[in-house]
C-alpha cells in the first residue's frame, strides 16, 4: 500500500462525525505521520471544530498534533451549518468536554504555508471540509501546489448528483468560491501533483453500520474513545436511515485519508474540473470534463489544462475492512 515511509500529513477539517473518524483513521495508520490538523467553519463553527479536533486527537493519544483554527466563514456567502447531520456540537449525541490542550498560536493558513515551505515536497494536505483555509493559504503563497507533496480532498460530485442540492456536494456548496480558486491553482500541474478528489461518486458507496460500530468499540466499550465513537456515529447512521433509507452512514472523509494511503482503493481519471459559482440551480456544482470535450475543436471555452484526478470507482469491501480493523485496533490500544 504505497510508500513504506510515513507521509507528513496535514488534515484540514470541519470536525463533524466523519471528520472525527478521518482523524482517528489517520492516527491509527502507520503510513501517516500526522503533524497538524487545521480547522475551518463547515459542519459547525470553527470554534467548535477546533475544540472537537483537540478532543478527538487527545482521545486517540495524539495530543502532540498541532491544531490550528482557521476561517470562520466562507469567502463570499453566509455560512449554513449542518447540525441536522452532525448534531449541535458536531459529534452527534456526544457532548465533548473541554480539551486539556489548546489551539496553536498559528492560524490555519499560516500553518499550511509554513509547514509546506519548511518541508518542500514532503507535506501531504488533505481537506475534508470547505476549502476556505486552502484558498487563504494559496493567497499567501501561490507556489503552494509546487511546495506540497500532494493535495487530496473530499468534495464534489463528478458523475452523479449532489447531496445538498441536486447538483452540489456539501463541502463545495458551502464555499464554492474557495473551491474554484483551489482547483484553478492546480491547473496544468504535473500529473503527479494533481489533486486527488474523492467525491460522492465513491464516498456514498462506503458505509459504517451499527454492527461496524459495535465491532470497533468491542475491545474496550467503556473507554473514553469507544464512548466518543458509540455516542457520535449512531446519530450519523440514523440520519442516513431517515433520509436515504441506508443501513449505514457514508464514510466521506475517512475515504479521503484511505485513498492517499492507498490510491489503488479507487479508480481515477484525470480531467478538468470547474466549480459553478453563478448558477441559480447549480451553484456549487463540480463540472468535470469526463468526456474530454476540452480537446474537441468547437470547445474553446473548455480548452484548459487538467487540474484534478477524480475517483469514479472504489473497492468498498477493502476500504471498510481496513477502516474497521484499524479503528478497532486504536480503541484496543487506548483501553
Amino acid at each position: 500500500m504505497g510508500s513504506t515511509d510515513p507521509i507528513r500529513t496535514i488534515l484540514d477539517v470541519d470536525t463533524g462525525v466523519d471528520d472525527a473518524l478521518a482523524l482517528l483513521y489517520a492516527a491509527a495508520s502507520p503510513e501517516v505521520h500526522l503533524v497538524a490538523a487545521t480547522c475551518v467553519t463547515g459542519n459547525v463553527h470553527v470554534t467548535k471544530t477546533t475544540r472537537n479536533t483537540l478532543v478527538v486527537l487527545e482521545l486517540a493519544g495524539r495530543a502532540d498534533v498541532e491544531v490550528a483554527a482557521g476561517a470562520d466563514r466562507p469567502l463570499a456567502q453566509e455560512w449554513a451549518p449542518f447540525t441536522i447531520v452532525h448534531g449541535e456540537d458536531g459529534l452527534g449525541k456526544h457532548v465533548p468536554g473541554e480539551p486539556s490542550g489548546s489551539a496553536s498560536p498559528r492560524d490555519a493558513a499560516s500553518l499550511i504555508v509554513e509547514e509546506a515551505a519548511a518541508h518542500p515536497g514532503e507535506v501531504q494536505l488533505i481537506a475534508t471540509g470547505p476549502m476556505t483555509n486552502v484558498a487563504h493559504a494559496l493567497e499567501r503563497e501561490p507556489r503552494l501546489p509546487s511546495l506540497l507533496r500532494g493535495f487530496a480532498l473530499m468534495g464534489g460530485a463528478f458523475a452523479c448528483g449532489g447531496n445538498v442540492t441536486p447538483r452540489a456536494e456539501a463541502n463545495v456548496w458551502m464555499d464554492p468560491e474557495a473551491a474554484a480558486r483551489v482547483f484553478d491553482a492546480w491547473s496544468g500541474a504535473p500529473p503527479e501533483r494533481l489533486p486527488r478528489c474523492v467525491g460522492l461518486d465513491v464516498t456514498e458507496r462506503v458505509w459504517m453500520t451499527h454492527t461496524d460500530i459495535e465491532t470497533v468499540c468491542s475491545p474496550a466499550p467503556a473507554s473514553a474513545l469507544a464512548r466518543l465513537i458509540a455516542e457520535s456515529v449512531p446519530h450519523y447512521v440514523d440520519f442516513y436511515a431517515a433520509t436515504r433509507s441506508l443501513d449505514g452512514a457514508c464514510m466521506h472523509d475517512p475515504l479521503a485519508v484511505a485513498a492517499v494511503i492507498d490510491p489503488t482503493l479507487c479508480a481515477w481519471t484525470s480531467t478538468r474540473v470547474e466549480v459553478e459559482t453563478e448558477g441559480a440551480w447549480t451553484r456549487g456544482e463540480t463540472v468535470a470534463d469526463l468526456l474530454d470535450v476540452r480537446n474537441r475543436p468547437w470547445a474553446t471555452g473548455w480548452a484548459r489544462a487538467e487540474n484534478a484526478f477524480v475517483a469514479l470507482e472504489v473497492d468498498a469491501p477493502a476500504f471498510t475492512s481496513r477502516f474497521v480493523e484499524r479503528l478497532r485496533g486504536l480503541v484496543e490500544s487506548r483501553a
